[in-house]
């Protein structure tokens, strides 16, 4: 494996991005960064939105859940996971309707920049900005996490070879980022996640072909092969495991609501369509390609498997596909294009959560568009500060995130969604379906204490629950615990939205919550 030649390809792939962030960033300006003028084409933002939503970590961690063996209370191998996370994808899928007809019809009639100005409206500040905060937080763990594993897998298959630290590695990495998003923002990230998307799900599809050429497998006998060998179990009907089918489902419905339409990253893009039909358009196009990537990439995980067993290699989980694909003697071609995938999977997902940070710290906690005083200059020299800011914070949690690393880090991010998402999905849920108001002073430690309680009913799950095990439904549970503590430090009233701009030309509007 020559790592000159790869070390070029990568330099290209980044002068490629560049190019692209210097054209679509001309006479750009701070609307331009935070939602892209609102005339994004929806066709592009779907497609772009894959590649921000698959990113790194399903690259890497899905196909590699495939073969991850089960062990039962005895720690006795009971066989694999299969195909299991694709019940947390059907999930998604139902999830994306929501988004798109509850919660897409509520940010465009109230022309929001930040989804989170709806809780200042609604519910008042302290709530505003204690949502825009956990945003911040989970968001923040969430891109770092996905960041660090692509930046192991380079470090480990590619730079360490010319004794490059994995400190300088992140560092550089987070240079490019910085370099090609400072300026155009959401109008550049469309742009740069369209490409980057392409790469990764073409590198995917020449994987697959690829390897199941090598095992001399065609679509009709792939499928029958996985399920000799036990790859293929899917649905899962003990309802105390936290693999139960019902769970899964539930549990990635509502991480796609809280994740997906609670998100400023995923809504900022959203958002930047001209108008609600078209952005509709784009939120069903991208669940439908969703759920295809993610089943095309358990495929690759199953086909992986059985390669590994035909080549005699031993690895398994997160370190499976890199292996194969990096040292196990493929075409060079095959190589590249998992590199090149690769890098196309993570930084959809890095640049988009850098530029939403820096949107969402902007205008909900220092509330820079309503500061009339300051100039554009000075509003955009304060953006940047802020984007370099969040630039430093990411290099700090992927070191945290190296001394931690498990080896299957999907569920880890799971996690991470349940406990930081829970409190943002209880506050939207409580303003959109009651019309009580809540003390605000209340919330942040209501926000706080939700995540404590789950934590400490998870972590005590064996003796609090008879042998319940919790799952993805902890999202679920959080959320439940911090809407029923609002209820009982709210009264009745009437719940008004009141906003400046809440009439738009576009019919679809009124498909809006009537209450609101």
């Amino acid at each position: 494996m020559n790592s000159v030649i790869l070390l070029v390809i990568i330099l290209c792939y980044f002068g490629l991005l560049l190019g692209i962030a210097f054209y679509t960033s001309r006479h750009s300006n701070n609307d331009s960064f935070f939602i892209g003028n609102r005339n994004s084409k929806w066709w592009l933002v779907a497609f772009g939105m894959i590649g921000t939503s698959l990113s790194g970590m399903t690259f890497i961690s899905v196909p590699g859940t495939v073969g991850r063996v089960q062990y039962d209370q005895a720690h006795h191998a009971i066989g694999y996971y299969g195909f299991n996370y694709f019940q947390v994808v059907i999930g998604y899928w139902l999830g994306y309707f929501a988004v798109a007809f509850i919660l897409l019809p509520l940010y465009y009639k109230m022309q929001l920049t930040s989804i989170y100005t709806y809780l200042d409206k609604r519910l008042g500040s302290t709530a505003y900005k204690t949502g825009a905060l956990f945003f911040i937080l989970s968001r923040t763990l969430g891109a770092t996490l996905r960041l660090y594993l692509v930046i192991k897998v380079l470090q480990l298959f590619v730079l360490s070879s010319f004794g490059i630290p994995f400190e300088l590695t992140a560092i550089v990495i987070l240079a490019l980022i910085l370099l090609y998003t400072f300026r155009g923002g959401v109008k550049t990230i469309v742009w740069t996640d369209t490409l980057q998307t392409t790469f990764m799900l073409l590198a995917l599809l020449v994987c697959v072909g690829y390897i199941m050429s090598e095992l001399h497998l065609n679509a009709g006998n792939t499928w029958q092969a996985m399920k000799d060998n036990g790859f293929t179990h899917l649905f899962y009907t003990d309802p105390m495991k936290p693999n139960y089918f019902l769970k899964q489902i539930l549990g990635g419905a509502f991480i796609t609501i809280a994740m997906t339409g609670l998100d400023q990253e995923m809504m900022q893009k959203n958002i930047s369509v001209s108008n609600l039909r078209d952005s509709k358009k784009n939120m069903i196009t991208f669940c439908f390609i969703m759920v295809v990537a993610n089943f095309i990439f358990l495929l690759l995980g199953g086909l992986l498997y059985l390669y590994a067993s035909t080549k005699g290699i031993s690895a398994a989980g997160d370190d499976l596909f890199p292996t194969i694909a990096m040292k196990s003697g493929l075409p060079f071609l095959i190589s590249v294009c998992f590199l090149i995938g690769l890098i196309s999977a993570v930084f959809p997902s890095a640049d988009g959560a850098l530029t939403a940070l820096t949107s969402s710290f902007c205008i909900d906690i220092l509330r820079m568009k309503e500061k009339s005083q300051l100039t554009e200059k000075q509003k955009s020299h304060t953006r940047l500060i802020v984007h370099n800011v969040f630039a430093v914070v990411f290099l700090i949690c992927i070191f945290m995130f190296r001394k931690v690393d498990n080896g299957s880090l999907i569920q880890t991010l799971l996690d991470i969604a349940g406990y930081t998402y829970g409190p943002l999905l209880a506050l939207f849920a409580f303003g959109i379906f009651t019309k009580r108001n809540i003390r605000n002073e209340l919330v942040p430690l209501i926000c706080l204490v939700a995540p404590v309680v789950c934590y400490m009913l998870k972590k005590n799950e064996a003796t609090l629950l008879g042998g319940y095990s919790i799952g993805t439904e902890l999202l679920i549970i959080n959320a439940s615990i911090a809407f029923l503590l609002m209820l009982l430090c709210s009264k009745a009233g009437t719940a008004i939205v009141t906003t400046k701009s809440t009439v738009i030309p576009d019919p679809e509007l009124e498909l809006a919550n009537p209450r609101l």
